[in-house]
């Protein structure tokens, strides 16, 4: 291993989840500084569709598509929602088993579940990158961080996957160029559009207290 992998493939990633730590921890404490407004109506609806039940509805629903009106009448739309997702876990799962757990990557099926993860994941990239460009709806809404934040993330499913192996038998230069990518996601996520996942709790639970509170969350079957 050359100097320049093992610098990429340590320290530039520490470096850059330390930086991303700091950023998270304040933007959460000025997230913080905000105090939820009080209910000004009484608690309604059944007795069971408490506060706390609807803020942990709220935060769950994401893996109920049978509640989204939106992917339950698109399926399509939810199996890419989860294939893309689990890319995303798959490729930086990745970016930990290289440096500090390779053994595991010796395993011939744990290397192909990785490839299967984020070569599907590419494939969903690349189709919600045409969607951007050419439904009109879509390019009205899109900003151009929402095309450089999805094309670098298609590029960076593509290189997970070459990865995956951890071999440098055809040179470092795929390895080199995953961990760069990974790093600069690492300082970029927190300023983009892609930091949506550290409000998600936050906002759903809120969302789902206050909907539990008058009688909406959980929903019923015919609600």
């Amino acid at each position: 291993m050359s100097a320049a992998l093992h610098f990429s493939e340590h320290t530039l990633q520490e470096l850059a989840l330390v930086f991303m730590a700091l950023v998270y921890i304040i933007r959460l404490r000025w997230l913080f500084r905000f105090k939820a407004g009080r209910e000004r109506q009484a608690p309604t609806g059944a007795l069971d569709t408490t506060r706390p039940r609807g803020g942990r509805y709220s935060v769950a629903i994401i893996a109920m598509p049978w509640a989204l009106e939106s992917y339950r009448k698109n399926p399509w739309m939810y199996l890419q929602f989860v294939v893309f997702h689990l890319g995303v876990v798959a490729a930086i799962g990745l970016s930990f088993l290289i440096p500090y757990a390779p053994g595991i990557l010796a395993n011939p099926a744990m290397v192909m579940l990785i490839q299967v993860l984020t070569v599907a994941a590419f494939f969903v990239s690349c189709i919600r990158l045409y969607r951007r460009l050419s439904q009109p709806v879509m390019r009205k809404i899109s900003s151009p961080d929402d095309y450089f934040s999805l094309g670098l993330l298609t590029v960076w499913f593509l290189f997970a996957c070459l990865s995956a192996s951890n071999s440098t038998a055809r040179g470092e230069g795929v390895l080199l160029a995953f961990f760069i990518l990974t790093a600069f996601f690492l300082i970029y996520v927190p300023f983009s559009k892609i930091s949506h996942y550290l409000y998600y709790p936050f906002t759903r639970l809120w969302l789902g207290r206050s909907l539990g509170h008058r009688g909406v969350y959980p929903m019923t079957k015919g609600a």
